[in-house]
Order: structure tokens, then C-alpha cells, then sequence
């Protein structure tokens, strides 16, 4: 064994000691810590060649790096939809990391039977029938990546092809229609081969709303004179997190032959609202569901888990066809059922967290959660200068500037308030009028963490030039696209 490796096997406890209280640390100033990091990223070091050990790691990594993390685990980072980590989900993400069991399937350990039991917990805390197997995945890209891959083998099925043999191809054209879908439905539709040019929209219900307009969908399915269709339903959409009637669309497949998948990445979470429930009503009638746990039920990334009520298409699809591992038989085992094969345990964290917190615990970070974004919502009313776009459904505030709402000025605002470092929101584009998103999701944020978004960013418009004056762009935030 390497002697610097061994010696940190010798050391394991007081080298775990060390990064524990390196972490706590942070987290404990978490809220005060800068929401967007204005550091430099340091230039890159050569490859080590000896090492300098796990606690000469630590100490390069808080000298070189962490200064220039963001606080995103914090209570006011507010774009995209970004929770955090639960005091339990962390330690049972730590947990994973030190057991480091393969999900990936029953052989020699009850891994996979406890991601079977967190499924079912899933299951039930979303109001879903046993008739939805589940899996986690990496985010909510990959969750609609599977359950359209499924819907894609469904096709096939009504078509008389099997996809998973002959290819997307066999196919022909296909349909899939939807409303307001988000981006990653577009980027899942590239890769399971179908094409970002066959999503169709469907005109909405007009005004401010982003739900379908549930008429003109039974008109465009019924344009398709009887082909099947994937229908793409939308719980919680990006911008404003409306919801389309998921019920009335489920009622169409009375007339018509399509697959509903519904991405409910962040709004499967009204149904832990006994006044928001409703929005979900019908949930339980898709074909395939997308919900993003490192949203809302604030577990660490990257985690995510897929519905299906056609688990045996979806073992037709991802099964690993090998004499090592066997084929599929009673319950198939998770490298069945998903892209991966070897995947990390994930749903250790949220089977602590579900444990630790049950249901009213986190019905209670959506219930905030979305009093604080309504909260969010009055005050912005109340700032010169600054106007809603829609109203405060559930947990995103989508704003804009009262004059000159462009998009260069909206990013300086929202560079401004970054560069503050109180918050960061994300910048978005609603019914052709650019704007600013911010989502609450994080189970730390407070009222006085939300009054200070609102004083940040009445200081950013005050500091804004009146529209037409002349003034130099701000760049954009430099966050990355939303990960899902």
C-alpha cells in the first residue's frame, strides 16, 4: 500500500474529525456566507505526484477552492429551484459515501431493498397507487429522460415495432405534445432519438397562465386521426408554477390514443398541502412521472426518482442484456431500469430524511416555503420600479421592471444583487417579456431572509439607470443552466 494511503488509513478517524469540523463550520455561517461567490477561479495546478494526504487535501482545497463556492445550501439563493440539505439527509449522504454500496441490484445487500422502500414512500407521500414502480436517478433530466424512453417503447408497442431492438427509427414520425414544457424535455427528446423538432406545442389558456388549453390539446390529438401520441403534462411549470389539469387531459385518453408523462419535478410537493392538493388532482392517472428530489424535499445532489405504471416496457428498454448479471425476473433489479448500471446508493439520504422528518415535516417546507414566496410577492409590489408578472402561485416569485424591462437591465439588476452578495435570482423570459425568477425551496429560508431579497433588490433598481439613458450592460449571472 502506498505509505501516504496507509498512513490515512491509520488516521480515518481523526482525518473524518477534521473534515466534519471543517464542514460544520461552514454550514454554520452558511447564511451569511456570500449567495454568489465574486471570487476567481485559481489557475490549475499540475497533477500531484506523491500527494500530500487527505488532510494536506483538505487544507489546499479550503486555501484554493472554497473561497470561491457560493452559498446555494443557503436561505437565500433563490434561482432555479435550489433546496438544500436536511441536517438528515446529510448524514445519511454521508453515510453513503462511507458504506459506498452499488445500488445497482440485491446481490449481497439490503441496499436495494431499502431504495424500494423509500420508492414506496415516495409513492405514497405524492398520493400515487402501487400500480407506479419507481427508481432514483440523477435529476429530473434523466427522470424524463426515462419515462420517455418508456413512452417511446409504448409507441412501439401500438405501433407493432420494438424500439429497443429496430430503433427510434422504426417509429416514424412521432408526436409529442405539450404546453409549457420544460428544457430538458426538448434535450431528452434528442437523446432517446426521436428529435427536439417532433415536440409540438399546444396553445395555452392566455393571460398570465402557462397551463394548457385543455380544448386545443383534444383538437391537436385529434389532427393525429388516431395515431398515438406522447403528451407531455406540466405540475408546476418554470416560470410561474402553474399546473395543467392533469385530470381533464387523463379524461382525453377516453378518446384517444396517447402516453401522459407528467413532470412534476418541484409541484408533485402541492400535494403535501392540504390547500394546494388540488393542483395535482389526476396525478395518479400518468403513464410516467418525473420528480426531482434535490428541489423540494431538500436532500443533497444529485437525486431524483421516475414513476411508471408500465414497469415492463421500462425493463424492455434499460435491461442489460449479459450472462454475469442474469435476465430480469420478478422484481427486476435497478440496473433494469435506468441508464446506469453501478449507481450510487441516493436514496439513503432521502430515507433519512423522510425518517427523521416524516410527512409534516416536510409539508412544513412547502407550506413556508410558499408563504415566504408570497410574502416575497407583496413586498415586490411594493417596490418602485419593480412589478409582478403574474401572480404567486405556489413557490416562484416572476418579476420585472416597471420601465424598460430589456433584457441587459434586467440582468444588471440581477448582477447587482449577486455582486451584494444577499442573493441570487435567475433570469427568465414570460410571455415574451424578459424577467426575474425566484424560487423557494430551501428548508433554512426565513421571513427576514426573504425581507432582505426584497431590500436588495429595491437597492439594484434604485442603482438602475432610467430606461434609455446611457449605460453599460451588466453580464448576466454566471450560474449554469438548471440542473434537473
Amino acid at each position: 500500500m502506498h505509505p501516504t494511503l496507509a498512513a490515512d488509513l491509520a488516521r480515518l478517524p481523526e482525518l473524518l474529525q477534521s473534515a466534519r469540523d471543517f464542514a460544520a463550520h461552514q454550514l454554520s455561517g452558511v447564511g451569511e456566507r456570500p449567495v454568489a461567490s465574486p471570487a476567481k477561479a485559481p489557475e490549475p495546478d499540475p497533477l500531484p505526484t506523491g500527494g500530500v494526504g487527505a488532510q494536506g487535501a483538505l487544507d489546499r482545497f479550503a486555501q484554493r477552492w472554497e473561497p470561491g463556492f457560493s452559498g446555494s445550501a443557503g436561505p437565500r439563493y433563490l434561482g432555479f429551484v435550489t433546496g438544500g440539505a436536511t441536517p438528515a439527509a446529510l448524514a445519511g449522504d454521508w453515510l453513503t459515501g462511507a458504506y459506498d454500496q452499488n445500488g445497482s441490484g440485491d446481490g449481497g445487500s439490503t441496499a436495494a431493498a431499502l431504495e424500494r422502500e423509500t420508492v414506496g414512500w415516495l409513492r405514497e407521500l405524492f398520493g400515487l397507487s402501487e400500480a407506479h414502480g419507481g427508481a432514483f436517478v440523477s435529476g429530473a433530466t434523466m427522470s424524463n429522460t426515462v419515462g420517455l424512453a418508456v413512452a417511446r417503447e409504448w409507441l412501439g408497442e401500438r405501433l407493432g415495432v420494438s424500439v429497443s431492438r429496430a430503433g427510434a427509427a422504426a417509429l416514424g414520425p412521432v408526436h409529442v405534445l405539450s404546453g409549457s414544457p420544460h428544457s430538458s424535455i426538448a434535450k431528452a427528446l434528442s437523446v432517446l432519438g426521436i428529435g427536439r423538432d417532433r415536440l409540438r406545442p399546444v396553445p395555452l389558456l392566455g393571460g398570465e397562465r402557462e397551463a394548457v388549453d385543455v380544448a386545443a390539446l383534444a383538437e391537436a390529438l385529434e389532427s393525429l386521426d388516431g395515431r398515438p401520441a406522447v403528451v407531455v403534462a406540466n405540475a408546476g411549470t418554470v416560470n410561474t408554477v402553474d399546473f395543467d389539469d392533469l385530470r381533464a387531459i387523463a379524461a382525453l385518453k377516453e378518446r384517444y390514443d396517447f402516453w401522459l408523462h407528467v413532470d412534476a419535478a418541484f409541484g408533485a410537493f402541492a400535494a403535501l398541502s392540504p390547500a394546494r392538493a388540488g393542483l395535482v388532482d389526476g396525478l395518479d392517472a400518468a403513464d410516467s412521472i418525473c420528480v426531482d428530489l434535490h428541489k423540494w424535499l431538500n436532500v443533497p445532489y444529485d437525486a431524483a426518482v421516475q414513476f411508471t405504471r408500465r414497469q415492463d416496457l421500462q425493463v424492455r428498454v434499460f435491461h442489460n442484456e449479459s450472462p454475469y448479471l442474469g435476465l430480469p425476473a420478478g422484481t427486476p433489479d435497478f440496473l433494469h431500469l435506468t441508464p446506469e448500471n453501478s449507481r450510487r446508493l441516493r436514496a439513503l439520504a432521502t430515507w433519512f430524511s423522510l425518517t427523521a422528518y416524516g410527512r409534516e415535516g416536510h409539508a412544513e417546507i412547502v407550506e413556508r416555503c410558499a408563504a415566504l414566496a408570497g410574502r416575497l410577492g407583496e413586498g415586490i409590489s411594493a417596490v418602485p420600479g419593480l412589478r409582478l408578472l403574474a401572480p404567486v402561485h405556489l413557490n416562484v416569485v416572476c418579476f420585472t421592471l416597471a420601465d424598460g424591462p430589456t433584457a441587459e437591465r434586467l440582468a444588471a439588476v440581477a448582477r447587482a444583487v449577486a455582486d451584494s452578495g444577499e442573493a441570487f435570482l435567475t433570469p427568465t423570459v414570460l410571455h415574451g417579456t424578459p424577467a426575474l425568477r425566484a424560487a423557494f425551496s430551501n428548508w433554512r429560508t426565513t421571513e427576514e431572509d426573504t425581507d432582505r431579497v426584497r431590500d436588495a433588490l429595491a437597492r439594484a433598481v434604485r442603482g438602475l439607470p432610467a430606461a434609455g439613458d446611457a449605460w453599460a450592460p451588466a453580464d448576466g449571472p454566471s450560474e449554469p443552466a438548471e440542473s434537473g
